[in-house]
């Protein structure tokens, strides 16, 4: 959704969270994709979760993960779709993790090697390390002694769609960089790879359900109603500070009283009852937004 207005469900690419999350949602599908990723055949034990909430306390933040999956060995892979650099991946993918880890022990729980194994998987149309590659993989290894590795089980992986080191991928997963940039036909149609194939019959069977089409709608909608009022109460924030700002800063220049609620009703269109309520909560400057004073 750009500028509110917002792509057709069928012009969707799997960059897209919403076609990425439900197309996630089959096994084989995601089966399909985790390996493809990972260049090693995985085999899931069930239905993936998507757009899973996890809130370890109440006092902690929450976090929601796109696909969480487990295969055969109890392995769990958390793959999540980004569209844009935020400026906080590195350390998101941390929290993530951290908080991921803390979820899989039952309280009371003694042996820390009872942890799952763990791969989380970041995909990206953005090279986040600017080196180039299509794949970071990061894993614990000592500073000393590179050859030694922690070997705790937990994995992190960031995939940049638009890698340059072609040669050091198969032509399957270069094909899936193609395809997650671009879900269309004719891109499926242009591989071999019979798992991408399977993906997209799953990427149609999405676009094509009157059923994901009123969900994606309801999203669109939520996400539009969500912004206009994050945008009403910026407004709203940013007439407070320049309310209180003027107010005392006249205050500090010894304006009076009268002159200040003479400045309030012409530069902000209020009455004098408003300019008035509004002089009584900001004059002793204790309930007063944090502001940049304009000059008036």
């Amino acid at each position: 959704m750009k500028n509110n207005v917002i792509t057709k469900l069928e012009e969707l690419n799997l960059l897209d969270r919403f076609l990425f999350s439900e197309t996630m949602e089959d096994r084989d599908a995601c089966q399909a994709a985790v390996s493809i990723l990972l260049e090693r055949e995985i085999s899931l034990l069930e239905k993936p979760e998507t757009e899973k909430e996890l809130r370890v306390s109440p006092e902690l933040r929450q976090i929601r993960l796109d696909v969480v999956s487990m295969d055969q060995e109890r392995r769990l892979y958390y793959t999540e779709m980004q569209q844009r650099d935020t400026g906080n991946l590195r350390k998101r993918s941390r929290y993530y993790q951290a908080q991921l880890d803390v979820s899989l022990l039952e309280p009371g729980s003694k042996d820390f090697n009872l942890l799952n194994d763990s791969c989380f998987i970041l995909i990206a149309p953005f090279d986040l390390f600017g080196r180039g590659l299509y794949r970071y993989t990061f894993e614990g290894v000592c500073r000393e002694c590179p050859d030694l590795k922690l070997e705790d089980g937990a994995v992190r992986i960031f995939i940049n769609t638009k890698g340059e080191n072609r040669q050091d991928f198969s032509q399957e997963f270069l094909d899936f960089m193609e395809y997650i940039n671009t879900t269309t036909d004719q891109t499926a149609k242009a591989t071999k790879s019979n798992k991408i194939k399977l993906i997209h019959d799953r990427v149609k069977k999405v676009k094509l359900s009157e059923k994901m089409g009123v969900k994606y709608m309801q999203l669109w909608e939520e996400k539009a109603y969500l912004m206009e009022d994050a945008r009403a109460e910026g407004i709203a924030e940013g007439r407070a500070e320049g309310i209180a700002a003027l107010i005392l800063d006249n205050l500090e220049d010894g304006k009076s009283k009268e002159i200040i609620l003479e400045k309030l009703t012409r530069h902000f269109s209020l009455s004098i009852e408003q300019a008035q309520q509004y002089y009584e909560k900001y004059s002793d400057g204790a309930d007063a937004p944090v502001h940049t004073p304009p000059e008036y």
